[in-house]
């Protein structure tokens, strides 16, 4: 890893195909619930960042791949921060649905 892969923003539509590839993950939409409803990444889960603390009722392992975005990456960011407070091991922000190229679900 380089100095300024740093600062590189994670690329939303590699990391979906990852998490469409990786075994018992969950991909996390932390927008609000109307965004949500106005298209969302097929397979998401919508679990906005005011409610990141109900996490335990929708996914009991702590250790599972949770790829997590919103609308531009920086709510995606806070609730990565969040879950790992809670203890979960393996979340990951992958940035914001503004940049996502695929098709959406409403």
């Amino acid at each position: 890893m380089g100095f300024f892969d740093f600062f590189r923003t994670p690329d939303i539509n590699e990391l979906v195909e990852q998490f469409r590839g990786t075994e018992n993950s969950f991909l996390l939409d932390v927008r609000t619930r109307e965004e949500y409803a106005q298209g969302h990444i097929p397979g998401s889960i919508n679990l906005p960042l005011d409610e990141i603390a109900r996490v335990a009722d929708i996914i009991s392992d702590r250790s599972a791949p949770l790829f997590v975005h919103c609308l531009s990456g920086g709510r995606s960011a806070a609730a990565v921060s969040q879950l790992e407070r809670l203890g979960y091991t393996n979340a990951r922000n992958i940035g914001g649905i503004a940049s996502y190229r695929g098709e959406l679900e409403r």
